[in-house]
C-alpha cells in the first residue's frame, strides 16, 4: 500500500493557514494544530491581539490569494470589504505634500483582519485533506533515531486531564508558523540543534487604534487615509482604516456606506507612543500634520476602547543560514521574520511564502526534503527579503534605532526614498512605479530606472540651483 503523505502546520494564523493551502496541493493529509479555538463568526482572538489594527494586504498578497481561492475577493467584497482604486480614493500626505491622485487599475480590498481569516478559513475548511486541531499547543520536535529529520511533533490539549502525558503526531513535512511567540529555535537546541543567529532592528514604533462610525456629515473624497511617520523629523503618524461594518448586524454595508466602519490608528516611533486616553489620543491627532485624523475622533461615534500595540521590532532568524539543520522541518512567517506591522508588509510576505513552497512542491518529491530542505528554507527567506530590507531601512531613519548600524548603502536608500516623496506629489508615473514597489508588484529596483533616477537627479539640481 503507498505511504499516505502527511503535513503539519503549527499555527492556524495568516502565515498557517496559506502554507496550509499550498501544502494542501501536495499532501493526502494537511493537519494545522492552533492553539485557539476559533469563533463561528469573525471575531478577535488570543492568537493574534492586533487584529484590531488596520492590516494591509498588499496588491500581489491580494493576487496570491485570488490564485489560492479563486472568488474570494468577490466574496469578501459581499461581506463588506471595501474596493477601492490605490491611486485614486487612497490619500497619502508624505513629508513633501499630499499624492496626485488619478485613476488606475491597481484596485485593492480593505476590510478587518477577522473577516480575513475567518474568509480564509472557512474556504481551507471546505478541503477534504485539511484538518485543523484546536485548543493544542506544540510542546517540541521529534526526530528519527538518527537525528537528522523531525519526523513529527509532541503537543498538549489545552484541559487535558493528564498535561504530562504528552500526545505524539508524526508527519513528513513539519512548518513551524507560529509566529512572533514561536519556541523554534528552543525546540531545536533541545533535540541537539544550534538555534538560528537573530538580527532585530528595534525603532521603537507603538500605535493604537480605535473602531469609529464614520460622521454622517462629513464629506471627504477618499476611502482610505494615509498619513506616514516621516523620521527622523516627524515621528508620528496616522491612517483612517475603512473595514466592513459588524458582521453581526442583518444588513452590512459595502463601500461608502453608512455602515461601513473606520479605524482609526495614531503611531508613533522613537518611543514617542501615541497614548490610550482620551484627552491624549485626541491630543495626539492634533499633533499630526493634517486636521482631519482629529476631526473623525471628535465627530464620529466610537465603537470600541482605545487598543495599544507597541512591541513592533524587527527580528529576523536567520535558519536559511544554519550550517546544520535537521531535514523535514522549515519555518515561515513571523516565527523566521518579524516585520515592524506598521509598513503593512507581513501577510503579502507570508503569501509569498506559501507560493514558494508550493512552487518548490512542485518540483520535488517529500523524500527530496532529506537533503533540500536547506535549500527550501533559503528560498523562503528570498521571499522575505525585500520586505526585510524596506522595513529595517526605514526604521533606520528613527534616530533612537536599536539594531545594525547604518552603512552607505542605507544612507542613500533614504536619501533617495526622500527625493521619491517629493516627486510623487505631482508625478503620476513616478507614483505609479512607486505604488507597485509599495505592493511588492515590482522589485524595489524598478524605483531605479533611468527615466525615474532621471527625474531625482534632475529635481535635485534644480533644488540647489535656486
Amino acid at each position: 500500500m503507498q505511504h499516505k503523505t502527511r503535513a503539519l502546520v503549527i499555527g492556524g494564523s495568516l502565515a498557517g493557514l496559506l502554507v496550509g493551502r499550498s501544502l494542501a496541493n501536495h499532501f493526502d493529509h494537511v493537519t494545522i494544530v492552533e492553539r485557539d479555538f476559533y469563533a463561528d463568526l469573525p471575531a478577535p482572538r488570543k492568537g493574534v491581539p492586533h487584529s484590531r489594527f488596520p492590516h494591509s494586504l498588499m496588491l500581489r498578497g491580494q493576487q496570491i490569494l485570488e490564485q489560492f481561492f479563486p472568488g474570494l475577493r468577490a466574496e469578501l467584497v459581499a461581506e463588506g470589504a471595501i474596493a477601492m482604486d490605490s491611486m485614486k480614493e487612497i490619500a497619502f500626505l508624505t513629508s513633501a505634500g499630499w499624492t496626485t491622485r488619478c485613476s488606475s487599475d491597481l484596485q485593492l480590498f480593505t476590510c478587518s483582519r477577522d473577516l480575513l481569516d475567518w474568509a480564509i478559513r472557512r474556504r481551507l475548511a471546505a478541503f477534504p485533506n485539511v484538518q485543523f486541531l484546536q485548543g493544542a499547543s506544540v510542546t517540541g520536535l521529534l526526530t528519527d533515531a538518527e537525528h537528522t529529520k523531525i519526523v513529527g511533533v509532541s503537543l498538549h490539549r489545552h484541559g487535558d486531564s493528564n498535561p504530562q502525558s504528552p500526545e505524539e503526531l508524526y508527519a513528513d513535512l513539519i512548518v513551524d508558523a507560529s509566529g512572533k511567540a514561536s519556541h523554534a529555535p528552543q525546540w531545536l537546541k533541545a533535540v541537539g540543534y544550534e538555534p538560528p543567529h537573530e538580527t532585530e532592528v528595534n525603532a521603537f514604533v507603538g500605535y493604537v487604534a480605535r473602531v469609529y462610525q464614520p460622521p454622517a456629515n462629513l464629506s471627504v473624497d477618499w476611502k482610505l487615509l494615509f498619513v506616514p511617520t516621516a523620521p527622523p523629523q516627524r515621528q508620528r503618524g496616522g491612517v483612517i482604516f475603512p473595514i466592513e461594518s459588524d458582521f453581526e448586524l442583518p444588513e452590512r454595508g459595502c463601500s461608502g456606506s453608512p455602515n461601513t466602519r473606520w479605524i482609526v490608528s495614531l503611531i508613533g516611533g522613537d518611543r514617542d507612543y501615541p497614548p490610550t486616553d482620551e484627552a491624549g489620543f485626541l491630543a495626539f491627532a492634533r499633533s499630526l500634520p493634517t486636521p482631519i485624523v482629529a476631526e473623525v475622533i471628535e465627530r464620529g461615534t466610537p465603537l470600541t476602547p482605545i487598543y495599544a500595540y507597541y512591541s513592533n521590532e524587527n527580528r529576523l532568524r536567520h535558519y536559511d543560514q544554519l550550517s546544520h539543520s535537521p531535514a523535514h522541518f522549515i519555518v515561515v512567517g513571523h516565527a523566521a521574520c518579524l516585520l515592524n506591522p506598521t509598513y503593512g508588509q507581513a501577510m503579502t510576505v507570508a503569501a509569498l511564502e506559501a507560493v514558494t513552497l508550493d512552487q518548490f512542491l512542485q518540483h520535488h518529491s517529500i523524500d527530496d526534503l532529506n537533503s533540500h530542505t536547506r535549500h527550501l528554507q533559503q528560498q523562503l527567506a528570498k521571499a522575505h527579503h525585500e520586505a526585510w530590507m524596506a522595513a529595517t531601512s526605514a526604521d533606520y531613519r528613527y534616530r533612537n534605532v536599536q539594531g545594525k548600524p547604518i552603512n552607505a548603502a542605507t544612507w542613500f536608500t533614504n536619501w533617495y526614498w526622500d527625493q521619491l516623496m517629493e516627486l510623487i506629489v505631482d508625478r503620476a508615473r513616478v507614483y505609479r512605479t512607486f505604488m507597485e514597489v509599495l505592493h511588492l508588484l515590482k522589485p524595489s529596483i524598478a524605483l531605479f530606472q533611468l527615466h525615474i533616477l532621471s527625474q531625482v537627479v534632475w529635481h535635485q539640481l534644480n533644488k540647489r540651483s535656486s
